[in-house]
């Protein structure tokens, strides 16, 4: 990909760079103003940020972003920090160790209301991908004729005992999307069945061992636990919710206040990160062979590479093409931060008791979601954004879901706390 026509490269050529922008900026000419937030007053107040990450294929954007340089355009420089598990990514994004995380959507919108942990103001920057997690049954279970959401209903009903399964984060999205799922097959989450939290690399050594009857993860974990002969594929969460909210670029309100222009130039360069992915082919394997690595996911890359491709299988002998699997930019679509996908997850932690009042779903949604700075950072871009913050969505049950009365659509499901 070639340079940005604009990136400093040379003190000569960054001041030449800066007096072009000016007069730019001046001639009021659309885009150029916004074009290079590397120089003058929008200079990145922090050019070194630490981005904390789980292992996974959703982590690619801000991996690729520092392998391939594209921070370096804006004047940052990116630091893939890994992490063992969510709890961690959360504590460390409170107490200042991390800048900035690939982080699941609920957490963030979790720790701004102080549920089950520190309660600190939080910001979205941007989401970071749709699609690609999983829900997988034990091949045990699968054995039994337990396959899919009815079929494990009526195992569970006639084989009575403790069912065990796993999220990831209490607040997060894979425990959103188990229970939501469960649920719509008729199983109460909490009444009939026990659900853990596993970091997401452990979840399919947990399975082996017999810990658990299934687990809801992103990938690279469900196919992999095909892959090892353990576990099958009862649902995609693409199936439960197309185009469905998943990882953000998350951080904490202090940081955005001190540091905009620093996230601005971070978010142009995981926008471009996610362009590239989504490219190609050709450009997923490469992502693939490299987030494999021992030093992000470790895991071989025919775990990653299927799937990323949307080319899945479930571990009973199915396989198909989804165009629907996980996508990083799919032409800006996935990146702008909708209010009505955390009020969405908001509406859920009302639902399962999380929370016990109605907190005014639209307010801390705008305080989250920093949707003036992602409108920047896309526009320098040439971006396209929304108009409406509000996005309807229908998920697998038939409910429709868009953001304008969270108070009775929460209220409106029959199982719940």
């Amino acid at each position: 990909m070639p340079n940005h026509p604009l990136a400093p490269t040379d003190p000569r050529g960054l001041l030449r760079r800066r007096t072009v922008l000016k007069a730019a900026a001046g001639a009021s000419l659309p885009g150029l103003s916004t074009a290079v937030w590397a120089a003058g007053s929008d200079k990145p107040e922090k050019e070194e940020v630490r981005i904390g990450f789980i292992p996974l294929t959703d982590c690619a954007s801000v991996v690729m972003a520092s392998v391939l340089g594209f921070d370096k355009k804006y004047g940052v420089k990116i630091v893939p920090t890994k992490e063992a598990s969510w709890a961690g990514v959360r504590d460390k994004l409170v107490n200042g160790e991390l800048d900035m995380a690939h982080v699941l959507y609920g957490l963030i919108y979790g720790v701004h209301l102080g549920l089950g942990g520190p309660k600190k103001d939080m910001a979205v920057l941007m989401s970071l991908n749709n699609n690609g997690q999983a829900i997988t049954l034990s091949k045990a279970l699968a054995d039994k004729g337990a396959v899919d959401g009815p079929s494990l209903a009526n195992q569970m009903a006639k084989d009575k005992r403790e069912y065990t399964f796993a999220g990831t984060f209490p607040t997060g999205t894979h425990a959103m999307w188990l229970y939501y799922w469960l649920a719509a097959s008729g199983i109460d989450p909490f009444k009939d069945a026990k659900v853990i939290t596993v970091p997401p690399p452990q979840m399919v050594a947990n399975m082996r061992v017999g810990n658990m009857d299934g687990f809801c993860v992103g990938e690279p974990w469900g196919h992999r636990a095909i892959v090892d002969g353990i576990g099958v594929t009862a649902i995609t969460t693409q199936d439960i919710w197309r185009d469905h909210p998943e990882k953000t670029l998350g951080t904490t309100g202090e940081f955005v206040k001190n540091h905009p222009n620093t996230c601005r130039a971070v978010m142009m360069a995981i926008l471009e990160a996610g362009r590239w992915i989504d490219a190609s082919l050709q450009n997923k394997v490469k992502m693939a062979e490299t987030v494999a690595q021992k030093s992000y996911i470790n895991t071989g890359v025919d775990a990653i590479n299927q799937r990323i491709l949307g080319r899945y299988q479930n571990g009973m002998g199915k396989s198909w093409d989804d165009p629907n699997h996980m996508k990083f930019f799919n032409d800006g679509a996935v990146n702008f931060p909708y209010l009505s996908d955390g009020m969405w997850f908001l509406t859920q932690h009302k639902r399962w008791g999380l929370l016990k009042e109605h907190p005014d779903y639209l307010a801390v949604a705008q305080q989250i979601n920093q949707i003036a700075l992602y409108k920047e950072a896309a526009g320098a871009l040439k971006i396209s954004v929304p108009t409406d913050a509000m996005r309807s969505s229908k998920l697998l049950d038939g409910i429709v879901w868009d953001g304008k009365n969270p108070k009775a659509y929460a209220d409106g499901f029959k199982a719940k706390v």
